[in-house]
């Protein structure tokens, strides 16, 4: 009789969950470094570093998210249009209100490595800024950090 054994990006794939996580209250950075684990999949005992071992996650009120000290003052994102000159500097106080998703997206990408595979990863990442999310289908699980 032959043994068979899944290779470990089949058995990954297999176990992949979703797990469903609450930013109120949390402090941006850690926070970030915990769904940054799960992402990974480190929480798992088959963790892989070249494989997709990781589960997804859906993140509610994100516009919640709390930072500390004086960082809400002086915190600032950049971006660059791409004409000359064209270096744009935005608030952390007027990102918070325009786009509360993007503080956390952006937080968790820099906290994961920078690959093709935390790329693939990264997709499988949804932030939402109030409490209602539409991914039932893929039955959350609720999980306190």
């Amino acid at each position: 009789m032959k043994k068979t054994t899944l290779l470990t990006k089949e058995k990954a794939v297999q176990e992949r969950k979703w797990l469903l996580l609450d930013a109120t209250g949390k402090t941006l950075g850690r926070f970030a470094s915990e769904v940054a684990q799960i992402l990974r999949g480190k929480h798992k005992t088959n963790f892989t570093p070249h494989v997709d071992c990781g589960d997804g996650v859906i993140i509610i009120n994100a516009d919640k998210i709390k930072v500390t000290g004086a960082k809400e003052a002086q915190k600032v994102y950049y971006y660059h249009t791409g004409a000359m000159s064209g270096l744009r500097e935005v608030p952390y106080r007027v990102m918070k209100a325009r786009k509360p998703a993007y503080i956390l997206e952006h937080a968790i990408a820099g906290m994961m490595p920078q690959s093709r595979l935390a790329k693939q990863q990264l997709r499988k990442l949804r932030i939402f800024a109030g409490a209602e999310h539409d991914m039932v289908s893929q039955q959350p699980i609720p999980l306190n950090i």
